[in-house]
């Protein structure tokens, strides 16, 4: 039997996870991320302030999610082993390079982060990026784990992304442009984000790989304004790779007494 979603649950839950990534927010800024009408953000506020999710502190000037806010994920059990063996190099990454690091899995022809060191970095764009959802031909992170896919996987996954309705999916659509984009990132051994989207930060990704296949990947984000894309390539990327190396290092570790590590399909 097919139903109908309930519009106003879903707006309300754009609304939580839009809430969640800073640490006070307005409701023009929740206007501008959600394009949601400005009385519905209100009324959607309220309702969330009644049962306990949202506070609205004056003193700050907008509104804030509440302790109660991690009670709706106490029934998960554990991530993925990847993201177990990446947390601590995550941190690392962040604590010496100050910038925000993020390990993204593949999804449903997209890339989702599932594990973000925002809350740790002074430089954050959002206070958490954590299920935030990309695109595999525009964003870092989708690209460093395309290009290090198989090359049938690749030819699937591009199909797919170009006839996509989304407007950053369909960079995939020329196809030969779009596999030598893949090829030379393959090549260089790290991925950036089309520098047509977010232009006021940029993120470089690295892939995680297990068995010589890929499982997700790292990334790191970074404000253009204060470092251009050369000297972030000089910096950041070193550090990146001994990060990566770490994780598949703890990766194997893992895996060796948990059984078969999957893929999420």
């Amino acid at each position: 039997m097919t139903t109908t979603p309930v519009r106003s649950v879903i707006r309300a839950f754009d609304l939580l996870r839009e809430l969640n990534r800073r640490p006070f927010s307005t409701i023009s800024d929740l206007h501008g991320a959600t394009r949601l009408p400005k009385p519905t953000i209100v009324r959607l506020l309220h309702t969330l302030m009644d049962a306990g999710f949202v506070y609205n502190d004056p003193r700050q000037g907008g509104y804030q999610v509440t302790s109660l806010v991690p009670s709706l994920s106490c029934g998960f059990q554990r991530d993925p082993l990847v993201v177990e063996a990446g947390r601590e190099a995550a941190r690392v990454l962040t604590r010496t390079l100050k910038w925000p690091a993020s390990i993204a899995l593949f999804d449903n022809y997209a890339i989702v982060v599932r594990h973000s060191t925002a809350p740790d970095s002074p430089f954050a764009p959002f206070h958490s990026t954590v299920n935030m959802r990309l695109s595999l031909a525009t964003r870092a992170l989708g690209r460093a784990f395309l290009a290090f896919c198989d090359d049938a996987e690749i030819e699937t996954i591009a199909g797919i992304l170009g006839a996509s309705d989304d407007d950053e999916d369909r960079h995939a659509f020329d196809r030969h442009r779009f596999r030598c984009l893949l090829k030379a990132i393959r090549d260089r051994g790290f991925a950036e984000r089309c520098p047509q989207i977010k232009p006021q930060t940029s993120t470089i990704a690295v892939p995680i790989l297990y068995n010589d296949q890929v499982m997700a990947s790292l990334g790191l984000t970074y404000f253009t304004s204060a470092v251009e894309p050369r000297e972030a390539h000089r910096r950041f990327i070193p550090h990146m790779h001994r990060a990566r190396e770490t994780i598949e290092m703890e990766l194997s570790r893992l895996a060796a007494g948990a059984g078969p590590v999957g893929r999420p399909a």
